[in-house]
């Protein structure tokens, strides 16, 4: 929202009290996110700016009958792809759990479609209410260890400035190359160095993060630990504390938040999958965890709202202060946070958790088209000739993106390496879509606990290949059959039935409401764990199978990929 000499002088006037405020809330108490006490004062709105804490008078009155107020949530770090939800469902998901501004990473999207998967975003982010702010993918691809849809350079992310939606760099995942001062990766940090850069470093320390801070890189949201997170606030990094559907790290980090540190951490989410969005919330799910393991609730507000904003110099927003923008919820209880009246620019948006704008008059653009170039699937390509006696074999590790690597005995049958219920051994594939005539890349993972069927999922970090997990090479078919089908998906296969969740925009997200998308998960999900899934969310662990910047074992279609050696591996290990 931009000021002109009227808007700002009317401001003033309202703030001093010469003039009355478009709305007067009556009866709030007023979380301060920058002294952490709770004020019973007067809220006053005009021109959808906060005009004044204090005693005013309004045009129109609304009673808050002591219900407290809180400083719209500010999401410092996410990928509204792996919400499953296009940006406009998206929008009417969060908002009205009290989120009026989420900073997203496009960079799902990008590493399909590229430039124009982020114009798609941009043009997005300018209809809808809710406040859509992009960091430019750095890693696009991800690494040279798998094959996307796009390339990204520096000069290409330099033709997308400038925009009041971008913000800076998102996730320099390619800490390799920052430390070694590779030349594609200065080429961005130089581009972006009066800006924000967030970072993705998991484990580094020493000398490499030295190096890796010294390159003008401010965040990381992948600490696991507090000693982690320590030593990356002491060489002035914010911590991103992330608590998703996957990755739930607030438990382990919350130690190192304290008096001196707190406005250097936020709240982020990372992914969150809608049926987490529809039934557990957004934002306020954070901020109620962190009040449940103990943290005073306006330094948890503050950590999803003001120090995120703070950190990505997000003007007037992310507190209830005088010239910031109306963004807030009210809840009856302090603790937990339930809001059941959602404001954004001074408007109501949402109450008792339902919308009151119709999403469908945002006019937001059609999507460029998704590729998904798997031409042939040929049951001979998931054969595994046995060519030693010990496998690599990727271990599933629940709330993690980590995995380990495991050296198991293959089960041997007519000379091929096949899956092992007995031992949760499965065999997995990944599927390039975007050169045709590709083979697949074949492994082995166990966790998952898959006693029959098939899974199989276009959404698979970062490239968005198509990777599967099955019993029988049968299933497996099946199960990718049905993704190619739809241009994208989520499947289940057994037996020559398939359930599926049809992701047309870029493979990635649903034209679908979040209900109706969590009701076809929650379907997808039942299937699994009756056919035997140990995990909550197989199909959130399995996309992460693929991610070749988080160690320590992945599947990408080129193969098999040690992280820590940043370099492929073969499946049969050398004894």
């Amino acid at each position: 929202m931009k000021f002109d000499t009227a808007r700002l002088a009317g401001l003033i006037a309202v703030a001093a009290g010469r003039r009355p405020a478009d709305l007067c809330i009556r009866g709030c108490r007023l979380v301060n996110v920058f002294n952490g006490e709770i004020e019973e004062k007067d809220l006053a709105l005009h021109n959808g700016f906060i005009a004044g804490v204090g005693d005013y008078e309004g045009r129109q009155t609304l009673r808050a009958d002591g219900m407290f107020v809180s400083p719209g949530f500010i999401d410092g770090h996410n990928h509204i792809e792996s919400s499953l939800l296009s940006p406009a469902n998206y929008c009417a998901a969060v908002l009205p759990w009290g989120t009026s501004g989420v900073v997203a990473d496009p960079h799902e999207i990008a590493n399909v479609l590229g430039l124009a998967g982020i114009r798609y975003f941009i043009e997005c982010a300018r209809k809808v209410p809710l406040d859509i702010f992009l960091n430019l993918p750095s890693c696009v691809p991800a690494s040279p260890l798998e094959t996307s849809g796009a390339k990204l350079r520096a000069v290409d992310l330099e033709s997308l400035q400038p925009d009041e939606n971008l913000l800076g760099l998102s996730e320099m995942m390619n800490f390799p190359g920052v430390i070694g001062a590779d030349v594609e990766v200065t080429d961005k940090l130089l581009l972006f160095q009066k800006s924000v850069m967030d970072g993705h470093c998991p484990g580094i320390s020493g000398r490499d993060l030295n190096a890796y801070v010294a390159a003008g890189i401010g965040s990381d949201h992948e600490c696991t630990s507090a000693q982690e997170a320590a030593e990356k606030l002491a060489r002035g990094m914010a911590v991103m504390i992330r608590q998703g559907s996957q990755s739930k790290d607030l438990e382990k980090l919350i130690p190192i938040v304290n008096d001196s540190t707190w406005h250097r951490c936020m709240f982020v989410t990372d992914d969150v999958h809608p049926d987490d969005l529809v039934g557990k919330g957004h934002m306020n799910a954070i901020v109620n965890a962190a009040m449940a393991f103990g943290m005073a609730p306006a330094r948890a507000i503050a950590m999803a709202s003001w120090t995120p904003a703070n950190f990505f110099r997000l003007q007037r927003r992310g507190a209830l202060a005088p010239g910031f923008v109306a963004d807030f919820s009210l809840s009856p209880t302090l603790n937990p946070w339930k809001p059941v009246r959602v404001f954004k620019n001074g408007i109501e948006v949402a109450r008792e958790g339902k919308l009151l704008v119709d999403p469908g008059s945002w006019r937001v653009p059609s999507p460029p088209e998704s590729p998904m170039h798997i031409d042939v699937i040929d049951p001979q390509d998931l054969l595994v000739p046995a060519k030693g006696a010990k496998l690599r074999v990727i271990e599933v590790l629940e709330a993690t993106l980590f995995t380990r690597k495991l050296i198991m005995e293959p089960k041997i049958e007519n000379g091929c390496a096949v899956s092992d219920i007995e031992r949760d051994l499965l065999k997995a594939a990944v599927y390039n879509r975007y050169v045709p005539g590709a083979r697949p890349a074949v492994g082995f993972v166990h966790g998952l606990g898959l006693k029959k069927g098939a899974i199989a999922t276009s959404v698979a970090h970062d490239s968005h290949n198509v990777i599967t997990v099955g019993v029988s090479d049968t299933d497996i078919i099946s199960a990718v059959s049905a993704v190619r089908e739809c241009g994208g998906g989520m499947a289940a296969a057994l037996e020559g039935t398939v359930e599926i969740l049809p992701l047309p925009i870029a493979g990635l997200m649903s034209p679908l409401a979040a209900p109706e998308v969590s009701a076809k998960l929650r379907k997808l999900k039942a299937c699994v764990q009756e056919w035997g899934a140990k995990l909550d969310n197989p199909y959130m662990a399995l996309a992460f199978l693929s991610l070749s910047v988080i160690p320590e074992l992945k599947l990408t279609d080129l193969g098999l990929v040690d992280v820590l050696k940043f370099s492929h591996v073969p499946l049969f290990e050398e004894v």
